[in-house]
């Protein structure tokens, strides 16, 4: 099985990554901080470094058509991520205020707008969205359900007890509970087909703008490193605690806009099924991690936060474009957006 494409670069960083992979050349890691090709130089939620870190943590995933699979565990790719890592991760803290409750965390999550909330994505989808925009939103989408739970299995060696027993139990879930044509990412594809989109992994990466890439970026940061295993809890419990209400906004805005039964199924799955995952994982997830290792719980807090952090920027880039009426993706899809639904798509793997 061979992976998708490579995108073309963005930027200085993106470019030496792309010609590494490309030519098997040796990356050249900037020597000090103040040299120009410094990641600290980069705006860490740009699309430069973002693409580029993008890529390195693919070769953990399904990797590239043109990469050999050994390039995964390359050291010179490997420190140069290691930087890219530490400038995302360090303008993170910097910008997500450090709390240590990790249930006061989870808590804010099930607060739901009392009146109109102008900020929200599936809010929007649900009252006002047109087919052209659940199209865009279901292209960047796919870059991480397409891939959905894999990032978070990452954590399950690292924890034992409750916490490894509620991960499994809900990642089996995920993952179809030992069906193939029920994992999760396949109903994706199924949504994505339904829409008239391209179902190939990875097919959008080169029209997702930054800030999509960075909320799939934070599940490989946080899945990849042992130390980072409480924010990778958090994040999950955020997802989890957050999926049934937004995924019924999502279903209804199918329904509204006469979205075919694959398309509504994928929400409508989740719905049902999220809403027990949510009490497996504050319960047994996150309260077994806690009970285990109580000193993670500013880490747990700190994954719940950043992750509402980086959503909350990819919310404002989508709200921002599709009410001046224009693309949110840095390449818009080929029809224009504004298909009907029932065209079909290009290639079916990944689904």
């Amino acid at each position: 099985m061979s992976g998708p494409r490579l995108p073309e670069a963005r930027g200085e960083l993106s470019g030496t990554v792309l010609s590494a992979l490309l030519d098997g050349r040796r990356p050249r890691p900037p020597s000090s901080p103040s040299s120009p090709s410094s990641p600290d130089r980069h705006d860490p939620y740009g699309d430069d470094l973002q693409l580029a870190l993008y890529l390195l943590y693919e070769l953990h995933y399904q990797g590239f058509e043109e990469v050999p699979d050994d390039r995964e565990w390359d050291p010179d790719l490997l420190a140069l991520r290691r930087l890219l890592e530490d400038r995302f991760l360090s303008a993170l803290r910097a910008d997500v205020p450090p709390r240590s409750d990790a249930g006061r965390a989870l808590d804010g999550l099930l607060v739901e707008p009392t009146g109109h909330d102008d900020t929200s994505v599936s809010h929007h989808l649900q009252r006002d969205g047109e087919l052209w925009q659940f199209r865009e939103y279901a292209a960047l989408r796919s870059l991480y359900h397409l891939k959905e739970a894999d990032p978070h299995a990452w954590v399950i060696p690292r924890l034992r007890g409750r916490a490894k027993a509620g991960m499994v139990a809900v990642e089996f879930d995920e993952f179809g509970a030992g069906r193939a044509d029920e994992i999760h990412a396949r109903l994706f594809a199924d949504l994505m087909r339904d829409l008239g989109l391209d179902t190939d992994y990875g097919h959008y990466l080169g029209s997702a703008p930054a800030e999509a890439l960075a909320t799939v970026n934070l599940m490989s940061l946080f899945g990849l490193h042992r130390a980072l295993r409480g924010a990778l809890v958090g994040h999950f419990a955020t997802v989890e605690v957050t999926s049934s209400p937004g995924s019924r906004r999502l279903a209804t805005a199918l329904r509204r806009l006469g979205a075919g039964a694959a398309a509504q199924r994928f929400y409508d799955e989740h719905v049902e099924a999220d809403a027990v995952h949510e009490q497996v994982v504050r319960h047994e997830v996150v309260g077994g991690l806690l009970a285990e290792e109580p000193g993670l719980e500013a880490d747990i807090a700190f994954g719940v936060h950043a992750t509402g952090f980086l959503e909350d920027r990819l919310a404002a880039h989508l709200l921002t474009a599709w009410r001046q009426q224009r693309s949110a993706l840095r390449v818009p899809l080929s029809d224009g957006g504004h298909s009907r639904i029932g065209v079909r798509g290009g290639g079916t793997r990944g689904s």
